[in-house]
């Protein structure tokens, strides 16, 4: 199936390319990769008029200033990360069929991730 518009085949990229991102690990990530990638999502879901991408886009600015406030506080990025991929799951309700295997696999990792991050800390 072709996808309908450049703007299409550039959204099925960036999910394709932030999944393989996090399937290297959140260490391997450089913070700037980390910030563009971010900031692509953000953009677009500002823009798309849908409350429910607007507050992913809320989450996912939450989630840049913990990464830019110089000092990275591993379980309250965990918990950032846990409530994109929470919201991200939602998503899959209403996606085209075409995107849900890729939003699933983003959603289980954000999740992953994130619940190891809250997981380190804890009781510090």
């Amino acid at each position: 199936m072709q996808p309908s518009s450049p703007a299409d085949q550039a959204n099925i990229d960036l999910l394709a390319n932030t999944i393989h991102a996090l399937q290297n690990g959140l260490t391997s990530l450089p913070l700037s990769a980390a910030m563009d990638t971010t900031e692509a999502w953000q953009q677009q879901f500002l823009l798309s008029g849908q409350p429910e991408l607007q507050n992913i886009a809320r989450e996912i600015g939450n989630l840049q200033s913990l990464l830019t406030s110089g000092v990275l506080d591993g379980p309250i990025i965990g918990r950032s990360l846990s409530m994109l991929g929470a919201q991200t799951s939602e998503l899959m309700k209403t996606a085209p069929e075409e995107r849900k295997l890729g939003l699933n696999q983003l959603s289980t990792l954000l999740l992953r991730l994130g619940g190891e991050l809250e997981a380190d800390n804890n009781g510090r």
